[in-house]
């Protein structure tokens, strides 16, 4: 069955039907007749005419910096339930935390072979910004921000300050293992929170790997070689806090007796061990949530205000703090 059949059963020109089919202006004896032959035909218009018509793919580029990223995964999944209710589809490209690549799927991104994109990056360097740009689609950013995009993002400060300002209640000597400052959330906002949440009254030492167990267990290496008095470690991730973990127990230092550790994530990781470690929980999936509502916001509505939403977090006393 074709348009061109459906209007002459109902006696209209084509026109009138293809007008019919987009919401467009029909007079109501006609939009009867239409409706009426449809009904009795069981016609239904090609969703691929449709997309291309209205230059829509139904498809949302997601670009993730690591796919075995149990914080990504929660993001992910939060988006994927916002996606489906609107019938869109999710084209995922995964990283590896290469900013190369990141700038690759931009490019890929950047016209209409998808209808907008969400960013879940780490590091938005001067070729980031100019890609962005360039960006023919709308853009939401998650985990970052910037001035222009609309971003949903952690209270990473605040939320390494409280935990910090809990260890230090019990401290003389704090040790931080962070990530590269770089990465303005994860690594200069956590670090500048377990910085003020120390204050001057408690000595503080820092080291910097990647985001990893093996960083954890080599950050922690030097940090003890710095300080080997040192009471307190916080971790930008929980994954340098099970690192950090396995090499105080092969220092023989018993946690939180002699050291006690905390991390950011709430991952299950933090969960298993023993003692399971203090965190930070985010709300990764909401967030996730409403970086996909967001962008349908500026999909259906190119003109709509930029927004920025910054999420909450809760501190996770595990047994791993005094």
């Amino acid at each position: 069955m074709t348009i061109n059949e459906i209007a002459a059963m109902a006696g209209v020109s084509r026109a009138t039907v293809s007008r019919y089919l987009n919401d467009g202006y029909v007079s109501e004896e006609k939009r009867e007749k239409i409706r009426r032959v449809i009904e009795e035909t069981g016609y239904e218009p090609s969703v691929q005419a449709q997309q291309l018509r209205l230059k829509r793919t139904n498809i949302i580029g997601v670009i993730i910096p690591k796919i075995n990223s149990e914080s990504v995964s929660r993001m992910v999944a939060g988006i994927s339930v916002v996606l489906a209710k609107e019938g869109y589809q999710m084209l995922l490209a995964n990283t590896d935390n290469d900013e190369k690549e990141e700038l690759k799927y931009l490019n890929l991104f950047k016209y209409n072979q998808v209808d907008g994109v969400i960013l879940i990056g780490t590091i938005l360097t001067k070729a980031h910004k100019e890609r962005l740009r360039e960006m023919q689609v709308p853009v939401v950013l998650l985990g970052q921000t910037l001035t222009g995009y609309s971003c949903v993002y952690h209270d990473d400060y605040h939320a390494a300050k409280e935990m910090t300002e809990r260890m230090a209640k019990h401290a003389g000597m704090l040790g931080y293992i962070g990530v590269t400052q770089r990465d303005v959330a994860a690594g200069k906002e956590r670090r500048r929170g377990f910085v003020d949440g120390a204050g001057s009254q408690v000595k503080t030492c820092f080291t910097e790997g990647a985001f990893s167990m093996d960083a954890g267990y080599e950050g922690c290496k030097r940090l003890l070689d710095q300080e080997p008095g040192l009471d307190g470690i916080f971790c930008a991730t929980d994954s340098i806090a099970v690192g950090a973990m396995m090499c105080l127990e092969d220092a023989g230092k018993r946690i939180p007796e002699d050291v006690a550790l905390a991390g950011v994530g709430d991952s299950m990781m933090a969960k298993v061990t023993k003692p399971s470690i203090a965190t930070v929980h985010f709300y990764y999936k909401t967030s996730g949530m409403e970086a996909a509502r967001l962008l349908f916001n500026r999909i259906q509505n190119p003109e709509a205000a930029v927004r920025e939403v910054k999420m909450g977090y809760e501190i996770v006393e595990g047994g791993s703090l005094r």
